[in-house]
């Protein structure tokens, strides 16, 4: 996980979204990933710390299309964990309707596809959900609202270019603004994994983590595609969107 703290977006983190990690689903499990349920906590209380108007969440699980940015539309979501065995742990959040018209206009005057049209699934995913299990327990009662984006098929730079239109949003309504990629590297590190092992995906770890490390956003716009998806990732997306939010 890593956090990087800039002027227009108070700050900016990537985070991963293994369901385990909640404790009710892991069942113990939880504990084989004990460093990452320590800097989950030690990130989400610092991001509560800065006191965010508006989080802005990228999750490759929300509504997605290969030529198209979609943005949750509407006032409110809700969406449960039933898909892990535990309907009765839900999260809930409040959209921030305004920073959406925003971010659509700031998207169309860069010729970025993106908007609220064409929404396929209006409850949370978990990619949105694990991120907020955390930080909703230092947020507390603050009235902070929330802007869910789903990944697309674009570029790189379209996706950093989205990423720039989100900070330009946060400027124009001078919001407290912090943007959350929620995502994993590869999943093909392990042999006996459900998705195997291939070489890429240590490859492609070491080289994300390197990037994200230095603040090399440049050399994180140029891993191929096709390079990624050999490695088996779903967080790729979401680091390049940071990129520009970051610029």
């Amino acid at each position: 996980l890593w956090g990087v703290i800039v002027m227009s977006i108070l700050a900016a983190y990537a985070v991963p979204h293994p369901p385990l990690i909640i404790p009710a689903i892991g069942a113990g499990r939880e504990q084989e990933i004990s460093a990452t349920v320590r800097a989950y906590h030690e990130i989400m209380r610092a991001a509560a710390e800065l006191r965010p108007d508006t989080v802005v969440i990228i999750s490759p699980h929300a509504t997605a299309y290969d030529d198209f940015f979609h943005i949750s539309p509407g006032e409110a979501a809700e969406g449960n964990f039933s898909a892990f065995g535990h309907p009765e742990i839900t999260i809930g959040i409040e959209y921030d309707v305004d920073f959406v018209r925003a971010l659509s206009a700031a998207a169309g005057a860069r010729d970025i596809p993106a908007g609220t049209l064409g929404e396929r699934a209006a409850a949370l995913d978990h990619g949105v959900m694990i991120p907020l299990f955390f930080l909703s327990e230092y947020l507390g009662d603050a009235p902070t609202k929330f802007v869910r984006i789903g990944i697309s098929g674009l570029s790189a730079h379209t996706h950093a270019m989205l990423g720039q239109a989100i900070a330009a949003a946060s400027q124009q309504l001078g919001r407290r603004t912090i943007c959350i990629a929620s995502g994993d590297l590869s999943h093909r590190l392990k042999e006996d994994g459900p998705y195997g092992i291939v070489p890429e995906g240590a490859e492609f770890d070491e080289l994300c983590t390197a990037f994200m490390k230095t603040g090399d956003f440049l050399s994180l716009l140029q891993i191929p595609g096709s390079f990624a998806e050999v490695a088996g990732h779903c967080g790729l997306n979401g680091l390049w969107v940071l990129a520009g939010a970051l610029d």
